[in-house]
């Protein structure tokens, strides 16, 4: 299972800026990065390449438009599994294996996993919660259906508070 702590990221101000800027539009050029924090193009172009190699930004994606591909069914299942050593990071990892599985989380509560799906059927939508249940350990599950997204973008720079944002910059 995948932890990191804010006083594992060696960041500063400036770091925490150029990350907003990119999230808010990675197509964004380094000039313009660079204008706008008062840096030089090959000193905005070596914060990012640092913050890649030390896992801050993960990856280079695309954001696809889900609706365009036809993927307009959004479910969130429930599952509550039986108890056993290791069972939360196998369970996890074979739900998230799931063709049209999004997201997983592991939950304190009254359900132990919250998987979200996205497909483009019901039949589809069938299979995969039928997947689930064949896992060994997963007593049940239950899903919602999604009527209408109103969020669908990750804004990680955006919900750090003040005080997350001193615990990142001063650890």
């Amino acid at each position: 299972m995948r932890q990191r702590s804010p006083a594992s990221a060696d960041l500063d101000d400036v770091d925490l800026k150029i990350l907003q800027q990119i999230e808010d539009d990675f197509d964004v050029s380094l000039e313009t990065v660079a204008d706008q924090l008062g840096l030089s193009k090959s000193a905005v172009h070596y914060r990012i390449t640092n913050l890649k190699e030390n896992g801050i930004i993960e990856g280079v994606t695309a954001d696809i438009d889900p609706f365009a591909l036809g993927l307009e069914m959004v479910s969130i299942t429930d599952v509550s599994v039986t108890h056993r050593e290791g069972y939360s990071e196998n369970i996890g990892e074979r739900i998230m294996a799931i063709d049209g599985i999004e997201q997983v989380y592991y939950t304190m509560g009254d359900v132990d996993f919250v998987a979200v799906s996205r497909v483009q059927t019901r039949d589809q939508l069938n299979d995969l919660i039928e997947e689930i249940v064949a896992i060994d350990g997963v007593d049940e599950t239950s899903s919602k259906f999604v009527l209408e997204e109103f969020h669908d973008a990750r804004n990680v720079t955006a919900n750090l508070t003040q005080s997350g944002r001193d615990a990142i910059l001063d650890p």
